[in-house]
């Protein structure tokens, strides 16, 4: 009850406090590299723009891979996907998954190293559900 009567006295101070949790939240997720949808990181291949990192292991990357994409397993991407991507410096590296829960980590590790970022929104899986080729 308390907790009510604080609120409602306090109401400013606790809307600047949701206020600036939202921009944390927010701001943290850019610093992994912003997601972007599937038609745009169409787009941005297709022109030449960016360059596809999927960081699946090699076996599910065997199983079905976006055209064009480089494969460095999560768990190297810290100590072998600067040397890999090196070439591709100037271009957007776009980080796919499976469901984009290792593309946050794998965005802030190459972000750190002054690579420019983008997450694919929902992994290789939202891709999929789309209707979005894999080749083999």
């Amino acid at each position: 009850m308390e907790f009510f009567v604080f609120v409602s006295q306090e109401w400013l101070l606790v809307t600047t406090l949701f206020v600036l949790m939202a921009v944390y939240a927010w701001r943290e997720r850019i610093k992994n590299g912003r997601p972007i949808p599937a038609f745009e990181v169409t787009r941005m291949l297709n022109n030449e723009e960016a360059v596809l990192l999927d960081v699946r292991e090699a076996a599910e990357f065997k199983g079905g891979h976006i055209s064009g994409a480089i494969n460095v397993p999560y768990k190297k991407v810290e100590a072998e996907a600067e040397k890999v991507l090196e070439p591709y410096r100037e271009k957007v590296i776009v980080v796919a998954d499976k469901y984009g829960q290792h593309a946050g980590a794998a965005g802030r590790t190459l972000g750190a190293k002054g690579f420019d970022v983008r997450r694919l929104a929902g992994g290789v899986t939202d891709w999929q559900a789309k209707g979005m080729p894999l080749v083999k």
